[in-house]
């Protein structure tokens, strides 16, 4: 058997070929595959508009200015995400006003927001995490009750749909990002998607060092940031977006193949499934261990079986950097216990089934053992 990994990407010849093409051209930056990159990805999502970008953390940076969220203000978001969903704002000096989680989807739970929400609040940073969308409606509701902004950040999210609708879609500013263990990569990239023509414009100048439309190279309307996608990236992005559909299904599967094996194991409780309103996009394949197993214990037997795994994903307010906020262990149980007992276990476009019978072959055994 080949080495197992935790998320490598999946690359081809075309994906090669469209690189080489780029750096044969000479034109490496600010040219007709990032035109086209953003068209195509507005159109696959379902926006009217699309910025690329350098990274998802610079797209929700971008959100955060183009929302108006300033120095002192505070902004509702998950204590269980990726950190940049938080930096993106800290970047500006706002605070953060954490909510605990639903302990079945591991989104933001709608129903704690109102009770955090003060005259300083500006904005709700909602996370669709591990691809699965957060509870939309709702949030857009409470938003509008009390003229909050909203901005999703939907990384590991791409080709997810909530109510039948892509993210992407749904009328406020959204962020996808595309590193090599997401759905689909540029390597490093990310875009922010948006209807707002006027929001569009002006993210459009501040990733390109606050310059107008008219592309004035020295000319600068306001303080901006190089926070470019290159030629080079963008043409890795189309030849990947247009085998998304694909990769999407693919990922379907191999969830599947996790689930058939993993479902009726004692002590493992799986991802929430698909329903109505919500279609997960696969990221990642997270189990939950109950409370009386060793997760490290589990991880370290994993690994001398030759199966990578990663604790997914610790709370951020625990973070060492966060401790001048003042956050404390308990100030969120839902997410601390979750980011306690998760694990990512290898998940991957072109996993094979005989690989994914193998790790659940050895993680059932190991769980068995009673660590």
């Amino acid at each position: 058997m080949k080495k197992i990994l935790l998320g490598p990407p999946s690359l081809d010849q075309k994906d090669i070929d469209a690189v080489m093409k780029v750096l044969k051209s000479g034109q490496l930056s600010l040219g007709k595959q990032t035109e086209k990159f953003e068209a195509e990805l507005a159109q696959f999502a379902g926006a009217r508009y699309a910025a690329a970008v350098s990274s998802g953390t610079t797209a929700l940076h971008l959100a955060v200015i183009a929302s108006g969220i300033q120095a002192g203000d505070e902004v509702i978001t998950s204590p269980f995400s990726f950190v940049a969903s938080t930096n993106c704002f800290l970047y500006e000096k706002a605070r953060p006003k954490f909510v605990d989680i639903d302990p079945d989807s591991f989104n933001l739970d709608p129903n704690k927001i109102e009770a955090v929400i003060t005259p300083k609040t500006k904005a709700i940073i909602g996370v669709d995490i591990f691809g699965y969308p957060a509870e939309w409606a709702t949030i857009i509701k409470i938003a509008r009750r009390h003229h909050l902004k909203i901005i999703e950040d939907a990384a590991e999210a791409l080709g997810a749909e909530y109510q039948g609708k892509r993210l992407g879609s749904l009328g406020h500013p959204t962020v996808f990002a595309f590193y090599p263990n997401k759905q689909m990569t540029t390597a490093e990239g990310g875009a922010l998607l948006t209807n707002d023509q006027k929001l569009y414009q002006l993210v459009k100048g501040l990733l390109n060092q606050g310059r107008g439309s008219d592309m004035n190279w020295l000319r600068h309307l306001y303080l901006g940031y190089n926070y470019r996608l290159t030629e080079i990236q963008a043409a890795l992005g189309r030849s990947q977006l247009a085998k998304l559909p694909a990769f999407l299904a693919k990922r379907d599967r191999a969830a599947n193949w996790y689930r058939q094996r993993l479902e009726k194991v004692n002590g493992l409780t799986l991802l929430k499934p698909n329903d109505r309103q919500h279609r997960r996009s696969w990221f990642v394949y997270v189990v939950r261990l109950d409370k009386f197993f060793n997760r490290d214990r589990v991880m370290k037997r994993l690994l001398s079986a030759g199966i990578p795994t990663k604790a997914y994903l610790p709370s951020i307010h625990l973070q060492p950097y966060m401790k001048s906020f003042g956050f404390k262990p308990g100030d969120f149980p839902v997410a601390e216990a979750v980011s306690a007992s998760t694990l990512a276990l290898p998940f991957y476009t072109d996993i094979t089934e005989n690989t994914i019978d193998y790790i659940c072959q050895k993680l059932v055994k190991i769980l068995k053992s009673k660590l």
